[in-house]
């Protein structure tokens, strides 16, 4: 399903912010960017920590939008096919040994409670630039990356240290990826929820 008009273009017919607001700090230690975390835990600001570097940023409606959908529309297909997917949302993830943080849009556990890491996390890109999450999540040893951009998943899976690009999820193997990115098109949560629920029911 595609809707005539997509979440995109809705945003930008109704004159919402489309573009994510990000500010690049370098130079910044552990401890201080352990102290920001700390200090500022609100979904408004997200951080990113690589040896050094800090991005901090502040999604976009249109991002919320769009991470909130894919969240809605995975945890139905959780529930319809019956798979125990247990998601934490923006949880923050960091190890100091790596000098590495940060909080995905989504990310979620299969089957258990959440250990070290996610077994999966999801990032919306909206606007291009920022730190390699690549790099942060390869060394926090996150399974399997989930990109959703121009309008469809890519995916990325931890293989020897280094992430893979795949076709299909190496966590979610009988998820239709294709599937699901048509009905995040859709503006509208709830008719994309019914619409979703009924094509996997036919």
């Amino acid at each position: 399903m595609r809707a005539a008009e997509s979440i995109e273009q809705s945003y930008a017919r109704t004159g919402h912010p489309e573009t994510d607001q990000r500010v690049m700090l370098s130079g910044v230690d552990w401890a201080t960017y352990v102290s920001l975390r700390d200090r500022y835990e609100s979904p408004a600001v997200r951080m990113t920590y690589l040896k050094g570097t800090l991005e901090l940023m502040s999604p976009s409606p249109l991002h919320e939008s769009i991470k909130t959908r894919i969240n809605r529309l995975l945890s139905m297909w959780a529930i319809e096919r019956d798979v125990p997917l247990q998601g934490f949302g923006s949880t923050t993830f960091r190890r100091e040994q790596v000098e590495r943080g940060l909080e995905p849009d989504e990310c979620y556990v299969l089957g258990a409670q959440l250990d070290e890491v996610p077994d999966l996390a999801i990032e919306v890109v909206v606007t291009s630039g920022g730190i390699d999450k690549l790099a942060v999540y390869a060394p926090l040893g996150v399974p399997e990356v989930w990109f959703w951009m121009d309008g469809s998943f890519q995916v990325r899976v931890l293989v020897a240290g280094r992430y893979e690009a795949r076709e299909q999820s190496a966590l979610l193997p009988q998820l239709d990826l294709v599937q699901l990115a048509s009905f995040c098109h859709e503006p509208n949560q709830h008719e994309a929820l019914k619409a979703y629920r009924a094509a996997l029911r036919g």
